[in-house]
């Protein structure tokens, strides 16, 4: 009997796996099967490359036009990200949680999203979680953004183009996704430092309970660090088409991943791959899994829950001698 499956609603079977592609001895089919579930068939990458392909390409404005400050160009940025985001995180809120189209099924947590309760703003989490990720994320993604466009409108930050290189304009993507891992481990590690972590991100962490809301549900400080990760344009060659996927990968995955469900379950079938239990467990247990399962971070610094009871007991363990110090 696996009594880790006891403290929770919906645990997935065996354990939390990462990228193969640094397990030992190699296997070729494994890391194959694993990208191509990421760049050949429905995911939360694809889809942040598809939202970034169709934003380039029929609603962004030219580059130059960012070269001075202006509303039409830096607030057409503004909705470019604002409504893909609330599009789904409302639309997968609604079906999971209002309408309540799947039930529990594969829901991590059983619990609903808490109302009448102090801890959140409102008193309502859903309402706490909109009201962080609209004014402050969403705001200060916006902003990171606008630096980058204007930077290389004015030649500061360099460009790519697809003519020029086809074939690092195509790199540009995954070297993207391997930055924001390791971008996301060491701020994510930063931000659990005790005077931090009161500060700021406990604002996020009040979401052990989490829904499709919570995702980029953070306080302006945590925003600020992780928006960071822009700055890799100022070093890594780059064009607008990149930076859209960049924010739409760092909006669109922690929708999902932060859904509270591990599948979208519609008309008795199963649609997608939402939820991320290594990420779940994060929340429920705090001082685990900083990282993402894309680079094994956790496993290298010795803080990886793989969703077993013995994972539970060695992050108490940690979480007590942490504490003790």
């Amino acid at each position: 009997m696996d009594k880790e499956s006891e403290r929770w609603n919906y645990k997935p079977a065996g354990t939390v796996k990462l990228n193969p592609m640094f397990s030992r001895p190699t296997r070729f089919s494994s890391i194959f099967d694993w990208y191509a579930s990421y760049w050949f068939q429905l995911s939360t990458t694809t889809l942040a490359l598809a939202l970034a392909l169709l934003a380039w390409l029929f609603f962004f404005p030219a580059l130059s036009s960012f070269a001075q400050l202006n509303l039409r160009s830096y607030g057409t940025l503004y909705l470019l990200n604002l409504l893909p985001h609330c599009f789904f995180a409302g639309s997968i809120h609604q079906w999971l949680y209002r309408h309540k189209g799947q039930a529990k099924k594969f829901k991590f947590d059983p619990r609903d999203p808490a109302k009448n309760s102090g801890l959140y703003t409102f008193r309502d989490q859903v309402k706490d979680n909109m009201f962080w990720t609209i004014c402050s994320g969403i705001s200060l993604w916006t902003l990171f953004q606008a630096i980058v466009l204007w930077s290389m409108a004015n030649g500061i930050a360099p460009v790519l183009t697809f003519s020029k290189n086809p074939i690092f304009f195509i790199l540009v993507f995954p070297i993207l996704i391997i930055w924001s891992s390791f971008h996301f481990y060491w701020v994510h590690r930063f931000l659990h430092w005790p005077p931090l972590y009161r500060i700021a991100h406990s604002l996020h962490h009040r979401n052990v309970n989490v829904g499709p809301w919570s995702g980029i549900s953070m306080h302006p400080i945590e925003h600020l660090l992780f928006y960071t990760n822009f700055l890799i344009h100022f070093v890594l060659a780059s064009s607008p088409v990149h930076l859209l996927f960049h924010g739409y990968m760092q909006s669109i995955h922690p929708i999902f991943s932060h859904s509270g469900f591990e599948k979208l379950y519609v008309a008795n079938k199963e649609r997608a791959k939402m939820g991320d239990f290594f990420h779940q467990l994060h929340h429920r247990y705090f001082e685990c899994n900083y990282g993402t399962v894309e680079m094994p971070w956790d496993r290298w610094f010795g803080s990886f829950h793989d969703g077993t009871a013995k994972a539970t007991n060695d992050t108490i363990a940690r979480k007590k001698r942490m504490y003790k110090k």
